[in-house]
């Protein structure tokens, strides 16, 4: 098929070159020249496994281009995913789909051939249908515009992967001919198996939401146990493995830290505790703002197991090296980090603080700049005080602490992702603290 990607960020390239890779011809379409010409020399802005080399194969061969003209793309393809950022309004609460409705604005004038508009977004319920009704009254196509809601369930750091081989596909649909369509774009992976769940668009808008607060929640509810072994000498690590054995709960992302960060589980958690009161579903709205005051409080978390680390040095004055600035690995994403937050606070509370992180590095220099980076692992740790593990890349898990011990001041680890094997560690010299679990 010949389709079109509007929006190129986090979710828009990777299904664009995504959908290149199935066998479709696709044109990305976004409002930044650079980033196009950069995305046309098959450069990618971001980092995702395995995003570089899929851009630059299918960028080569012809299959996937970029433009700033929405009209080239109505042109071109039959088919439009629309994959432009919904972040949290100025309420604090619910979506901002500002970009969602800006771009159907600027696609459906042009639009004077029947097609399929896809949207990937993540959005409120109720969306679609004026999505639907702005399409069809903008458009020379009139009610030959369909509109389907697809939503995605990426993992950043495993967006490719999960584009290619996801574990569901859902479509929120209002007519037949809008379900064929779904099925023909994503032809290959139903046939390979991959089951696909065809709702009315509310559900589909609702299931998103639905998916990642539950995982908000999940996260929540085993740092508030981690808690609970802080203060009673018990091991988070051991009632995970107990928990994660029954499979009704499973230990998948259920791994006790800083909190949840990025671009989708903290707008989502907020936008779907939105819905819940609007919805007059009280209890629900009592249960989800309970996990947001969780998340909220990690990083106060962290500080007093890292003054409790330095004993009786204080944190001001401290030269601190924090692992990471990405909100998890397998990204450049540093979006609402608590990596980056946890990193502020200690500069706020006067230490000098060195961020390291093997990708992420120019993205939190922009965020963040008045923090210092390196780039070099070993280095990161000269004259250090205590090292704090805030992002839980695999570099971190196969370092070598007999050849980085030297390198610190202090062989003195905070590991606030509760992700090291510590005994290695420990038998190297280095004091090792980690949430939730006892001994150093």
């Amino acid at each position: 098929m010949r389709v079109s990607v509007i929006g190129c960020g986090h979710l828009g390239i990777p299904h664009a070159a995504a959908m290149a890779e199935l066998g479709h011809e696709v044109v990305g379409v976004d409002v930044d020249r650079a980033k196009v010409d950069r995305l046309n020399a098959g450069k990618c802005p971001i980092y995702e496994t395995g995003l570089p080399e899929l851009l630059a194969r299918h960028t080569a061969s012809g299959r996937l281009r970029f433009t700033t003209d929405i009209s080239e793309a109505a042109a071109f393809a039959e088919l439009h995913f629309i994959g432009v950022g919904t972040p949290i309004d100025a309420d604090g609460r619910s979506y901002d789909t500002a970009q969602v409705f800006g771009a159907i604005r600027q696609l459906a004038p042009h639009l004077d051939q029947p097609c399929t508009i896809v949207g990937k977004s993540t959005v409120t319920v109720g969306t679609t249908m004026k999505v639907t009704a702005l399409a069809q009254r903008l458009a020379p196509a009139g009610d030959g515009v369909e509109v389907v809601w697809n939503p995605e369930f990426l993992r950043e750091g495993h967006a490719v992967e999960d584009t290619l081989r996801p574990d569901r596909l859902i479509a929120g649909v209002t007519t037949a001919e809008g379900e064929k369509t779904i099925r023909a774009v994503y032809a290959r992976i139903i046939d390979a198996g991959v089951p696909i769940f065809i709702t009315d668009p509310q559900t589909a808008e609702l299931a998103k939401g639905a998916a990642n607060t539950f995982l908000g929640l999940k996260i929540s509810y085993i740092n508030a146990v981690a808690d609970m072994c802080e203060a009673a000498g018990g091991d988070i690590a051991q009632i995970v493995d107990i928990l994660g054995i029954d499979p009704r709960i499973g230990s998948g992302g259920m791994q006790p830290g800083i909190g949840y960060g990025g671009g989708c589980l903290p707008k989502d958690v907020r936008a779907f505790t939105a819905s819940a009161r609007a919805l007059s579903a009280e209890g629900a709205v009592s249960l989800l703002r309970a996990a947001e005051v969780i998340n909220e409080q990690r990083t106060d978390v962290a500080l007093r197991l890292i003054e409790r680390a330095l004993g009786e040095r204080p944190v001001s004055g401290s030269r601190i090296t924090v692992w990471g600035a990405a909100f998890k690995p397998g990204t450049n994403d540093v979006r609402e980090s608590p990596a980056l937050a946890l990193s502020q606070a200690l500069q706020q509370a006067g230490a000098g603080v060195t961020v390291h992180d093997p990708q992420a590095v120019p993205t939190a220099m922009v965020r963040n700049p008045e923090l210092d980076y390196t780039d070099d692992l070993a280095a990161s740790l000269d004259g250090a005080d205590i090292v704090v593990l805030a992002t839980e890349w695999s570099e971190y898990r196969q370092a070598d602490p007999r050849a980085l011990a030297g390198r610190p001041a202090v062989a003195l680890l905070v590991d606030c992702r509760t992700t090291l094997d510590a005994e290695p560690w420990r038998a190297a010299g280095w004091t090792v603290h980690q949430l939730g679990r006892p001994g150093k």
